[in-house]
Order: structure tokens, then sequence, then C-alpha cells
């Protein structure tokens, strides 16, 4: 009577073993390893950072790392650029121009995209390659190339 325990736990614990490392690798899978960021050329600005989904992407003057006033209403206007976890910000990214870096926001505790030390951000009222707002109240787009008005 306890062999055939001692075989099905065994056949339960192999089980185990098989099953253990496709559920380990599946969420790793699902999370993006690379900086949510393009860029676009624009014929006012040169290249142009932005998001993936192509939307310029900005920094405010009146912001630095150690200090993020864009919370609430502003977010909502300016969108964050969310860094996803599991993504590593190097300092330099071959082809675009500036210091990559993250910080903490102290309203959700979500790491945010930097530039040069500026939070980003894109704008909500722009579609993709659309540059509507530098220049609005200190508001200015991240301009990869040197490229003057």
């Amino acid at each position: 009577m306890r062999r055939p325990v001692r075989l099905a736990v065994g056949a339960l614990a192999a089980a185990a073993v098989v099953v253990a490392p496709a559920t380990a690798s599946t969420p790793a899978a699902k999370v993006p390893k690379r900086v949510p960021i393009s860029n676009f050329t624009s014929s006012q600005f040169g290249k142009v950072l932005a998001d993936k989904q192509g939307q310029a992407l900005y920094y405010w003057n009146k912001e630095t790392k150690a200090r993020i006033r864009c919370t609430g209403s502003c977010a909502r206007a300016w969108p964050v650029v969310y860094v996803p976890n599991g993504v590593r910000v190097p300092r330099r990214i071959r082809g675009y121009r500036g210091v990559f870096g993250t910080v903490r926001r102290p309203d959700n505790g979500r790491r945010q995209l930097t530039w040069n030390n500026r939070p980003v951000y894109s704008y909500a009222n722009e579609r993709a390659r659309e540059v509507k707002c530098d220049n609005v109240d200190k508001w200015f787009v991240v301009r990869l190339s040197t490229r003057r008005r």
C-alpha cells in the first residue's frame, strides 16, 4: 500500500518541476526590456525625442530631477513617461544625444524617464510626430540635434 503513494508523490513532484520553469519565465517575457523612446525628425526642430507611439517628449524648465512639480491636473495634460519595471535605463543610449535616467515620482512612486536630469512628458493634445508646445510656459521639446529654428 505504501508503494503507490510514493509513486504518486514522485509523479506530482516531477510534474511540478516540469511546470515551474514555464511558469517562472512567463511574467519575464511580458516585461519590455527596452527604454520606451523613439524619435522623429521635425522640419522646425530637427531630431526630436518621442515616446514609443511617436509623441514628442518635453521637459519643464521649472522642474529638476530633485523637484517634480507636475502632478495631478498637470500630469493629466502632460502625461508622464514611465519606465516599466525590469527595464534598465543606461546613461547613454546609442543614437540619442543627452544623458538618460529615472526618478521616482512623488505622487505614486513609479519610475519616470529623465533626460539631462529633467523628467520628461508627452503632451495630451498632440498627435504622433506633432510639436505644438515648444517654449510654452517654460515647456520645451527635447531636441536631439543641434538644428536651430
